[in-house]
């Protein structure tokens, strides 16, 4: 196992040597001698080449005060950092928690989806036999208190009240609750455990025999979460996909790698990486993947990188599929992170990684300059690359050929197969202002709250869908509720974006049932124009066989 700690990296062995030549140094400090002349030669060649390294031990052993080096390579560490690629990055003890959580798969905590769009915790769903479920806690309850403390209506943040509800699992927390129906408050205890973390946020069958999976993230759990959804897909007769990976930014390459096997044939290529000593390390599929006979079209856009820019061009480079979207994001780095033993981690990078072709997707950088990196997106949008593909631009020297015949370019994201830009068609000021103020949103947890028993009682999306269906007046009380918020109708505005506020509204109070992002994607996806390409493209390819 790799160990390192501070000092092992910022002071490579000659600080040893270099340390006990300081300290004798200082010893005969002011004597003019050849001995002590000979002490101070040791001393500078000791340290000619790594001033970092003298700058530090001598803070460290003549400075006037005591002073801790460790605080110090706190200050120091990320300022080096920074002058590297703009993905690598030090991440200090207190931040380690928080941002490997979401990746390796699980926390502890009660096991609630809550919302507070009103300053009080609603419930929105309750994880099935999570340590809520088995306290009885239901969707629509408002926690109003924890651990005897007050929290409706105290405008705290939505952090603080995680914080307050997570903890070590088999430790206990006491809940007040506010349940319709009931005039007293109901209070219960809560004994926290392990809470699986979703990276896949949605998976189900979208129309005929194909399905739609929305992954959000490669965290630990990914490469068994896919094959689990893609069984119960198969089980339902799905027999082509809509892989959706807008707006993942990545995470385990090992995961995409994974992944990438269900959908390639034994011996091709998946990726390879290549380090400073150009070793190349080449990672083929083993073809026991479960989804090789399907259609598949694959959703990226300018949020998709790492990873997802891995998976993407697996599939692009081995004629696997069809990628639709937008350009994604443009990372072809590979990090490693190193920890210290104070909870702290350095993720380095290491090496870069190519598409099956030779291809680097890593897009233009300079070290030392996140600022400029950061500004690419915002780049992209004044240069119109999201609404015209004839706005992108790729040098002649970074383009390549697929098996197939079909041309790929590097050197800067994934470029898609079939572009599709944003779409704004349907944005009114009316739709802006009562989006912009979570009018929306706030009217589907009221709307919710109305209907609890009958959402509770959905199983299944195509329940869902008949249950909101059968609201005809659903924008119509919207509207109303809008105009009482201080929104006042407009009509005009309110016919052109009337589907896509229907499709928000039922999006939303989807989202409130058991069945979550499930019930939100499937009812958005007429709205997505991305989507619908998929759809026609998966059709198209089952007619021309």
């Amino acid at each position: 196992m790799y160990r390192n700690t501070k000092r092992t990296v910022l002071f490579p062995l000659l600080l040893a040597a270099g340390i006990a030549a300081g300290m004798l140094a200082g010893l005969y400090m002011g004597r003019n001698s050849t001995a002590s002349q000979l002490r101070s030669m040791l001393l500078q060649a000791t340290f000619s080449s790594n001033k970092l390294t003298q700058t530090l031990s001598l803070i460290e052993n003549r400075y006037v005060d005591p002073i801790s080096i460790d605080s110090l390579s706190e200050h120091a560490i990320p300022l080096l950092i920074k002058e590297l690629d703009p993905h690598s990055i030090y991440v200090p003890a207190s931040e380690m928690a928080a941002m490997n959580e979401s990746l390796e798969g699980e926390f502890d905590g009660i096991g609630v989806v809550f919302n507070m769009a009103t300053d009080t915790v609603i419930v929105l769903n309750v994880i099935p036999h999570g340590p809520s479920d088995k306290a009885g806690i239901k969707a629509g309850d408002r926690i109003i208190e924890i651990d005897d403390s007050l929290v409706a209506g105290r405008k705290i943040p939505q952090h603080q009240i995680v914080k307050r509800l997570r903890g070590p699992r088999g430790t206990t927390v006491r809940l007040g609750l506010e349940r319709h129906g009931i005039p007293e408050p109901v209070r219960v205890e809560v004994v926290r455990g392990a809470i699986p973390i979703k990276s896949i946020e949605a998976a189900f069958r979208i129309s005929g025999t194909t399905g739609y999976i929305k992954l959000g993230q490669f965290a630990r759990t990914t490469s068994a979460e896919f094959r689990q959804a893609l069984a119960a897909l198969r089980a339902e007769g799905v027999d082509r996909l809509i892989f959706d990976l807008r707006g993942n930014a990545g995470g385990f390459l090992d995961q995409a790698i994974a992944v990438a096997n269900e959908f390639l044939h034994a011996d091709q290529l998946i990726v390879y990486t290549e380090d400073r000593n150009h070793e190349q390390l080449r990672e083929y599929a083993d073809g026991t993947g479960t989804a090789q006979d399907m259609d598949v079209a694959v959703l990226i856009d300018e949020a998709s990188a790492s990873s997802s820019e891995i998976l993407a061009g697996a599939l692009q480079d081995n004629d696997r599929g069809t990628i639709i979207g937008r350009r994604s994001f443009g990372k072809g780095l590979v990090q490693q992170q190193i920890p210290y033993p104070d909870g702290s981690a350095l993720r380095l990078t290491t090496a870069r990684y190519y598409t099956p072709t030779g291809r680097s997707i890593q897009k233009p950088y300079t070290n030392g300059d996140g600022v400029g990196y950061e500004k690419d997106l915002w780049e992209r949008y004044n240069n119109n690359e999201f609404f015209s593909a004839d706005s992108i631009r790729f040098a002649d020297s970074l383009r390549f050929t697929t098996p197939g015949g079909k041309t790929v370019y590097g050197g800067g994201g994934i470029m898609p197969d079939i572009f599709v830009p944003v779409d704004t068609t349907d944005v009114t000021k009316y739709f802006i202002e009562v989006a912009g103020r979570n009018i929306l949103y706030r009217y589907t947890i009221e709307y919710a709250d109305r209907h609890r028993e009958a959402l509770n009682a959905v199983k299944n999306v195509e329940e869902l869908k008949n249950l909101l269906d059968s609201d005809k007046r659903l924008v119509d009380n919207f509207v109303a509720y809008a105009a009482r918020q201080g929104v006042a109708p407009r009509p005009a505005d309110i016919v052109r974006s009337r589907r896509l506020i229907e499709a928000q509204l039922k999006a939303y109070i989807g989202r409130n049932t058991q069945l979550e992002d499930n019930g939100f994607y499937a009812n958005i996806y007429p709205m997505d124009n991305a989507i619908m390409r998929a759809l026609e493209t998966l059709n198209a390819t089952r007619k021309d066989d």
